[in-house]
């Protein structure tokens, strides 16, 4: 039996100077990261990113069995850190896979039950400052109490402020929340939210990139973040003055195609100067009515959407193929995201994106504003 393909993922990623982005053109390249380790510098070269520093540090790497051997590499992982995914394993967010940049290992802690929770619950972030006004922390806690109410999941960053609101309402109201860290998944930051962590770990999910005992290091949280943007349907920014590191969040949303949505604040409060300016620069306001934000967000009872499926099987189509049929299934009379019907198919989004323009061009689906879709 052969060298499994998580190996190589933890192999490349302790050389220095390859990233999550490289790594990415690697597996596409190469179509296996097992294939690249094996591969001459020559062919390494043909990938972008790949000059001659770079190629002379993983000539030198690969060379030294004894310091870089990826069966080695796992099975001190496995023994050191042994909750731990890659893009190669069937449990990594498939979301978070979708980004240009998926961390190369995802370590966790808490109740898992993947394929129940991240590959099927709509998954939202909320983010914001560290010193929340009173406003800031009342609308925090009724939309994340909203949100758990109706079946979504709220992910952030664990920190002081909006990130710890947001986790505490949500698991109040009986949701399910998730943490990532930019620390190891086993050091508290800050300190005062211990609690919380232990919290979390009976109802929700702590992830970190980071190995365990890995302190705070401010250049880890802007990197966290994009974990958060990469593995939410939605970024909700409740409160940020101009140089907020949840800006830094928004930004990668974007970058992801992610909504991000934005509290209005008044002009002269400092903390929503960098809400405003989102704002500005195209993001959904939050208003009032709370149920035109979960009606945007995708929200939709389970045992409804059970049922509509249920019901629209009956329906009589005409033969399809496998992989259009498995998307014909995934669809509703209630919209749907785009990105919640990757997760329902477990396809790839070139995939689904062109079964989806089939289905429109027969007549089955229709597309709405939004990527959203829904049988006709």
């Amino acid at each position: 039996m052969g060298i499994s393909e998580r190996a190589y993922w933890l192999a490349w990623s302790q050389i220095s100077g390859v990233g999550p982005v490289l790594l990415g053109r690697l597996q596409q390249h190469f179509g296996t990261l097992a294939a690249a380790w094996e591969a001459h510098p020559t062919q390494l070269a043909q990938v972008e990113g790949f000059g001659k520093h770079i190629l002379e540090k993983i000539t030198k790497q690969r060379t030294d069995k004894s310091a870089l051997n990826p069966e080695k590499i796992l099975a001190l992982h496995e023994e050191e850190n042994p909750h731990f995914w890659t893009p190669g394993d069937i449990d990594f967010p498939r979301l978070l896979q979708e980004i240009p940049s998926p961390p190369p290992v995802l370590y966790y802690r808490g109740e898992v039950e993947l394929q129940e929770n991240l590959g099927q619950k709509p998954l939202v972030g909320i983010v914001g400052t560290r010193q929340p006004t009173e406003y800031g922390i009342r609308w925090t806690r009724q939309i994340s109490t909203a949100l758990a109410k109706n079946g979504f999941t709220v992910v952030s960053g664990l920190a002081e402020g909006i990130d710890t609101e947001s986790h505490s309402a949500t698991m109040k109201a009986g949701g399910r929340t998730i943490a990532v860290m930019g620390t190891g998944v086993d050091v508290v930051y800050p300190a005062k939210n211990r609690e919380l962590y232990k919290q979390i770990l009976t109802s929700g999910l702590v992830l970190s990139e980071y190995p365990t005992k890995t302190p705070p290091n401010r250049t880890h949280f802007p990197q966290r973040n994009r974990i958060i943007a990469g593995m939410s349907r939605a970024v909700l920014v409740m409160e940020a003055p101009i140089k907020s590191g949840a800006l830094i969040t928004a930004r990668y949303a974007n970058e992801f195609g992610r909504d991000v949505y934005a509290l209005p604040g008044r002009l002269d409060d400092y903390p929503s100067q960098g809400c405003l300016n989102l704002l500005y620069e195209g993001a959904t306001p939050i208003l009032k009515e709370l149920d035109e934000l979960l009606k945007m967000l995708g929200a939709i009872p389970q045992i409804d959407l059970q049922e509509n499926l249920m019901e629209s099987q009956e329906l009589k189509l005409p033969d399809l193929s496998p992989e259009l049929q498995r998307v014909m299934d995934a669809i509703s009379s209630e919209s749907l995201p785009f990105d919640f019907i990757i997760q329902k198919t477990g396809m790839n989004a070139g995939s689904v994106s062109s079964a989806l323009l089939q289905l429109e061009l027969m007549g089955l689906v229709s597309q709405l504003p939004g990527m959203r879709y829904q049988r006709c």
